[in-house]
């Protein structure tokens, strides 16, 4: 007999990251399951998935698919958190009980957890952590945090966009991507010695610089805003492009083709290094970071004090046409499975 799992994440807000996410859950869930999935874009996730779907906004619509459904899966990222809201952290609390209440389990898939600012948001996690089936963590801090707050077990391995197939780099000379966002690090001027950098880096080495938003809404954009304001020396300006990617394969075949990847968002990182393609980061925040020393990539923290001109384009151009060691990413490939041992409980 089939079951029915309710898939919940933020899915279908126009974001590739999160697209992966979807994929690499859908590739992994037992043949005995059928999947319904929370998604802002219904009929884009319908389309791209051949799932069906439920619209994420509407707590009432999400409710009434969990009483038709089997078991609840909150599906990669991060969604115990209350840096959106604790309202956000509330609504996913809610789900949880509810679908306690109805005797459904619950499985926390490859979840980030945190940050936790308020002390209420805390205590509810608290509460709410004896109450999952099973859990894996994306990451050692998320299971630490877990821990701190009573969890009896607290495994963890890595993102699991990592189980996505692997690509052939085909990018010796080719371009520089950049996958860049908004950021509050990055106000104004800020930007400066990024740009100048990078401008230095693609005249130096002769490159198209390519710009892939990843996420519709908050990175499509970005170039235009820097380039109006300013702030994009007039040699960039030139070389620079932006490139559409409409979906995580898209964007994979943009990065096979790069000489390097700069990459600030966590997926564009992730999805660059399976693509075979020299990366580069640039951490906004500590998963980041986290990723980019599994990777043994150069990241300059956003956190830190901003790095000289000369020193961001003398770690990019040290990483330029130099992609990561194979035998590294396998490791992190392999990492990725235990995230498909959690789902034998939907078999049970």
């Amino acid at each position: 007999m089939t079951k029915t799992v309710l898939l919940c994440g933020y899915y279908g807000e126009h974001n590739l990251g999160d697209d992966a996410l979807l994929a690499a859950l859908l590739q992994q869930l037992p043949a005995s399951t059928s999947a319904l999935v929370t998604a802002f874009d219904r009929a884009d996730v319908e389309a791209r998935h051949g799932v069906a779907t439920v619209q994420r906004r509407s707590p009432r619509a999400v409710l009434s698919a969990l009483r038709r459904a089997d078991a609840l899966v909150f599906g990669g990222g991060s969604l115990l958190q209350d840096s959106t809201s604790f309202q956000s952290l509330l609504y996913y609390a809610a789900l949880i009980a509810a679908a306690r209440l109805q005797g459904k389990p619950v499985l926390l898939w490859a979840q980030g957890l945190g940050p936790l600012r308020r002390r209420r948001s805390r205590a509810l996690v608290r509460a709410l952590l004896p109450w999952l089936t099973a859990v894996t963590w994306r990451d050692a801090d998320s299971a630490t945090l877990a821990t701190q707050l009573g969890a009896a077990k607290a495994d963890h391995a890595v993102d699991a966009v990592w189980s996505l197939p692997r690509e052939q780099w085909l990018g010796q000379g080719g371009a520089i991507v950049v996958c860049w966002r908004p950021t509050d690090w990055l106000a104004g001027e800020r930007w400066s010695p990024y740009l100048q950098a990078l401008a230095q880096l693609a005249e130096v080495h002769n490159r198209e610089v390519l710009w892939v938003p990843f996420h519709r809404e908050q990175d499509q954009t970005l170039l235009a805003a820097l380039l109006a304001e300013g702030y994009v020396p007039e040699g960039l300006r030139q070389r620079s492009r932006q490139v559409e990617a409409t979906s995580p394969r898209e964007a994979m075949a943009v990065f096979r083709s790069a000489g390097l990847v700069i990459a600030m968002r966590l997926h564009a990182l992730i999805l660059g290094a399976l693509s075979g393609a020299p990366v580069a980061a640039l951490s906004y925040d500590p998963k980041v970071k986290a990723c980019a020393d599994q990777i043994g990539c150069p990241c300059a923290d956003l956190a830190s004090p901003h790095p000289s001109v000369e020193d961001l384009s003398q770690q990019w151009s040290s990483a330029l046409d130099q992609p990561p060691g194979s035998s590294r990413l396998a490791e992190l490939v392999a990492a990725a499975a235990q995230h498909r041992e959690l789902l034998r409980h939907l078999e049970d």
